[in-house]
């Protein structure tokens, strides 16, 4: 059985990451073991509708889209991600993957963009991060973290360098959590240090006002 509970599936345009702006079909799974302070999709944590991998297929390919992106709460929670991700790939689509890093990408098709936090301090799962992870990650997928203060800030930088993950990944992805830090101070803070990141300023919430389907 390949079945999966999935909260929506919608298609819109990418808020984030390095797609942003372009249509692109989500498809949100159910569920998630962390408890983010900034969390935005809490409503994905319970409920959902158990769906086959068949019929997910077919609603996907109902949009005739090129980008897909598997979303959550944690996808990866959900064991039968990894085969649907796979589905996915061998339909042609352009597939992302967007994970906490708190579960390990052993097995994650190699086609799949996958796009992994780094959970900071202020997020309250700092101690969840799994950086075995990080040598999972190759040259075309990206690092994400979400930045609620200037101790955040910081502390992203010693993991860029500690890590070295300019030569690990395609993008560092940095983005102001919503109502804590202002993107324009964010982005003068990047200009300051001259840092190798992009920043991303979720595009949904701006167009949208963070509604869910979009």
């Amino acid at each position: 059985m390949t079945d999966l509970r999935i909260t929506e599936i919608f298609y819109s345009l990418q808020g984030e990451t390095k797609t942003v702006g372009l249509p692109t079909v989500f498809v949100r799974l159910t569920g998630c073991p962390l408890r983010c302070g900034y969390c935005d999709t809490e409503y994905a944590f319970h409920g959902g509708e158990k769906r086959s991998q068949q019929s997910i297929l077919d609603e996907v390919a109902s949009h005739q889209p090129r980008y897909i992106t598997v979303t959550g709460g944690e996808p990866l929670a959900q064991p039968n991600c990894l085969p649907l991700l796979t589905a996915l790939c061998d339909q042609g689509y352009e597939v992302s993957l967007e994970t906490s890093g708190a579960i390990t990408l052993a097995g994650v098709d190699p086609r799949v963009v996958t796009v992994m936090d780094l959970k900071t301090p202020a997020s309250n799962e700092v101690s969840r991060n799994l950086y075995e992870n990080i040598g999972h990650l190759s040259r075309q997928d990206q690092i994400k973290f979400v930045i609620c203060d200037r101790g955040d800030y910081e502390w992203a930088r010693f993991k860029i360098d500690e890590y070295q993950l300019t030569d690990k990944v395609d993008e560092i992805l940095f983005s102001p959590s919503f109502g804590q830090v202002d993107g324009k101070e964010l982005a003068e803070w990047i200009l300051a240090d001259n840092l190798p990141v992009r920043l991303q300023l979720q595009l949904h919430k701006l167009l949208w006002d963070d509604a869910a389907g979009h």
